[in-house]
C-alpha cells in the first residue's frame, strides 16, 4: 500500500486558488509532482489567486509544478494538457475533479448560460478529465503505482430538499458523483480507484465569498479537504473504491481528533453546514 505521493504526479482541475490549492500544496510536501489546470492567469481583485502564484506555492511547499491553463469544457484543452503532464513528468497518477461551478438559484432565476455552465464544468468537465486521463492512469496501475481519480462531489441522496432549492446546480453536481459511481465500477479491473470527497461544513473560499450572506468565520478551512483527499490518494486504490467520503468523518477514522485547527476562528461550533449531507 503507498504512503506517499513522493514523485507521483498529479493532475488537479481549479488549482490556481480554494481547496483545488490546499490539495495541491498537500501533496507538494511529499515531493509530488502537480499539474495544475485552471482558466485564472490574470490577477483579478474579486478572486485572489492565478495559475502562477499556485505553481510558486507549491514549489515552496516541496512539489515541482506545470501550470497549464485549461478551460476543462473544450475537449481539445483538456487532452492538450495531458500531453503536456505526460510530456513534463512522464505520466498521470492521479486526478482530481476539483473545478466546479455554483449558482444556487431557483430555475426561474437561473438563465440557460448558467445552466449550461455547471453542467459544462461540472459534468462535462469531470467525464472529459476523466476520459483524457485514463490511458496513463492504466499505465500507472501496470506499473503499480496506485493510481486514484478523486471527484470533489457529494454523496448521492434522492431527496427533495437538497434539489428544490437549485435544482440545477444539484444535478451538475450529482452529475461528478454519478461519474464516481459508475467509473468506479467499470475502472475496477484496471485497478485505478475512483472516489468522492466532500465537506461536512461550509469551506472558506474566495468563491464562497462571492455568496451574499455567508460569515466565513463560520467556516472551516480548505486545509481540511486537503488532508482529507491525502489519506484517500495515499490508499489501496485496489481496495479503497467507489467511496463517498465526508472529510471529518474520514479524518476521524484515521484517528485526528483535533478539529478546531481546521477552523477559520479557533473554538468555533457552530459552523455552517455544507449541502447534500444528511
Amino acid at each position: 500500500m503507498s504512503r506517499t505521493l513522493q514523485g507521483k504526479t498529479l493532475v488537479i482541475t481549479g488549482a490556481s486558488r480554494g481547496i483545488g490549492l490546499a490539495i495541491a500544496k498537500r501533496a507538494a510536501a511529499d515531493g509530488a509532482n502537480l499539474v495544475l489546470l485552471a482558466k485564472t492567469v490574470e490577477p483579478n481583485p474579486r478572486l485572489p489567486g492565478t495559475l502562477a502564484s499556485a505553481a510558486a506555492e507549491v514549489q515552496a511547499a516541496g512539489g515541482q509544478a506545470l501550470a497549464v491553463q485549461t478551460d476543462i469544457r473544450d475537449e481539445e484543452a483538456v487532452s492538450s494538457a495531458v500531453r503536456a503532464a505526460v510530456e513534463r513528468f512522464g505520466g498521470i497518477d492521479i486526478l482530481v475533479n476539483n473545478a466546479s461551478a455554483i449558482s444556487l438559484t431557483p430555475t426561474a432565476a437561473t438563465p440557460m448560460k448558467r445552466f449550461d455552465l455547471m453542467f459544462g464544468v461540472n459534468v462535462r468537465g469531470t467525464y472529459a478529465c476523466t476520459q483524457a486521463c485514463l490511458p496513463e492512469l492504466i499505465k500507472s496501475a501496470h506499473a503499480g503505482r496506485n493510481p486514484h481519480v478523486l471527484n470533489m462531489s457529494p454523496p448521492l441522496s434522492m431527496k427533495e430538499h437538497w434539489f428544490k432549492g437549485h435544482v440545477a446546480y444539484t444535478m451538475a453536481k450529482y452529475g461528478m458523483s454519478q461519474c464516481t459511481l459508475g467509473h468506479a465500477g467499470e475502472f475496477r479491473p484496471h485497478g485505478i480507484a475512483v472516489n468522492s470527497l466532500w465537506p461536512r461544513t461550509a469551506i472558506a473560499t474566495a468563491a464562497l465569498q462571492m455568496i451574499p450572506g455567508i460569515d466565513l468565520n463560520l467556516c472551516r478551512k480548505p486545509e481540511i479537504l486537503a488532508d482529507a483527499a491525502y489519506l484517500i490518494l495515499t490508499s489501496d486504490a485496489r481496495s479503497t473504491t467507489g467511496n463517498f467520503f465526508i472529510d471529518d468523518t474520514l479524518l476521524a477514522q484515521h484517528g485526528v481528533t483535533d478539529f478546531d485547527r481546521y477552523a477559520v476562528v479557533p473554538g468555533t461550533k457552530n459552523f455552517i453546514p455544507d449541502f447534500f449531507v444528511d
